[in-house]
């Protein structure tokens, strides 16, 4: 019974998330894999899970790229050119973290993926009351 109402949530969250709540999310969760290896850098499944990480943090950035590379999305053409600029900057320090592993270098991807995530959420909350205010 409890799992039947676990799923019944679920779904109805997949299905009232905005996709702009599901992009802050997915980068929260990424920095959260990431957080979670600078502060457990010395344990001893550390290259795993720094591996899980930025896999994970490569996948959730291509997908970015793909979806502003796709000539129907939305967004005004400097924002998408200049967060593609900002994904070039993420695969690169990724790839040098895979290279060369330092905990200090995790902060920069730490801090991005957080700071996306709250201008996502800020701006999905930002746009209903807009539209509400206009009609």
């Amino acid at each position: 019974m409890h799992r039947n109402s676990l799923n019944a949530y679920q779904m109805v969250e997949k299905t009232t998330i905005s996709g702009r709540e599901t992009e802050a999310r997915v980068l929260t969760e990424a920095a959260i894999k990431l957080k979670y290896c600078l502060d457990n850098w010395e344990a001893k499944d550390r290259c795993q899970k720094l591996d899980e990480a930025l896999t994970y943090n490569q996948r959730v950035w291509t997908l970015i790229q793909s979806d502003l590379l796709d000539k129907n999305n939305p967004l005004p053409r400097q924002l998408r050119e200049n967060i593609l600029s900002l994904s070039a900057f993420i695969d690169t320090r990724i790839f040098n973290i895979m290279a060369y592993p330092a905990p200090e270098k995790l902060n920069i991807l730490i801090d991005i993926n957080l700071n996306l995530a709250a201008g996502l959420r800020e701006s999905s909350t930002a746009a209903p009351r807009e539209n509400f205010q206009a009609a």
